[in-house]
């Protein structure tokens, strides 16, 4: 019987570069190469500096493309996703952060200051509170989520970062509907952020298949996406200091409709709709008056 012989990295990345091309993927290389470095157990960057790929390491990268090839998200595959200087552990029943999402972090930095108390209200995955944490060590960070299956994963990125030397993220079980949610923080907090679903029901349809696999109360809200944000900006005026910010995620058809909503409250200033890093609409933020 012959033996199966080693491969190359770089036959290896031609074949599942051109697999992934095949299926649709837009990125196909830069996927196959975190694939690969997922299953040889290296960064991307020390990738090409080996030689030779094991049968049964071929084996499993090429299990893993038939995989991504079917919508299986990238981030399922290896278990993890990059969200600013993180990297948070992922997998079904909490939504993937997406880059964009980090931008909220840079928005509210003026506020996160010593002794500032933050919010963030759908935490998931945690991103967004643990960014905080880890980059403003100073402030206190609380993290609310809904989700059983999220909070599974939001309790464990909690504690890898904080077993990684990070400030601890308070983790706080809760619905952003319900009126007695976080009622001892009232009127303390400097800053909301906020990336609820925004995601209209009246498209579900046109969605790429991979969104199906992020759970459907982190992306659905509504027929125009808009359930939840009144209840965000209830809340978050009900939490913010005078002075406070509040920042929100959405969708950039929305970002009028949320402009409007804040400033025809009657307890926000400086509301002003953000560009994403693509000049897109994807930003609210306001000033508690």
């Amino acid at each position: 019987m012959q033996l199966m012989q080693p491969s190359g990295v770089r036959a290896e990345l031609a074949a599942g570069t051109a697999e992934l091309t095949a299926a649709g993927i837009a990125s196909a290389r830069a996927e196959a190469e975190l694939l690969l470095a997922h299953v040889l157990g290296c960064s991307r960057t020390r990738l090409l500096l080996g030689d030779h790929v094991g049968p049964a390491e071929a084996g499993r990268f090429h299990q893993l493309l038939n995989r991504r090839a079917t919508g299986v998200p990238l981030q399922h595959l290896t278990g993890t996703a990059p969200f600013r200087h993180l990297e948070l552990a992922v997998g079904p029943g909490v939504f993937i952060p997406r880059p964009e999402t980090e931008l909220l972090v840079e928005l509210a930095a003026p506020w996160l200051v010593a002794g500032a108390t933050v919010v963030d209200l759908g935490a998931g995955s945690g991103a967004i509170a643990l960014s905080v944490a880890q980059e403003f060590p100073v402030a206190r960070v609380i993290a609310v989520e809904r989700s059983e299956r999220a909070l599974q994963w939001l309790r464990r990125n909690a504690g890898n970062r904080q077993a990684a030397g990070d400030s601890a993220v308070e983790v706080v079980p809760g619905d952003l509907t319900d009126p007695a949610l976080l009622t001892g923080l009232s009127g303390g907090v400097a800053a909301v952020l906020a990336n609820p679903p925004y995601v209209p029901e009246s498209i579900r349809a046109g969605l790429p298949a991979e969104l199906a696999h992020d759970p459907d109360e982190a992306l659905f809200a509504g027929p125009d996406g808009l359930a939840l944000m009144p209840a965000v900006a209830e809340l978050a005026a009900r939490l913010l200091r005078p002075g406070g910010f509040l920042g929100i995620e959405h969708d950039e058809t929305q970002a009028q409709a949320v402009s409007r909503l804040l400033s025809g409250a009657g307890c926000w200033v400086s509301v002003a709709g953000r560009p994403d890093l693509t000049g897109r609409p994807r930003f609210s933020t306001a000033v508690r008056a």
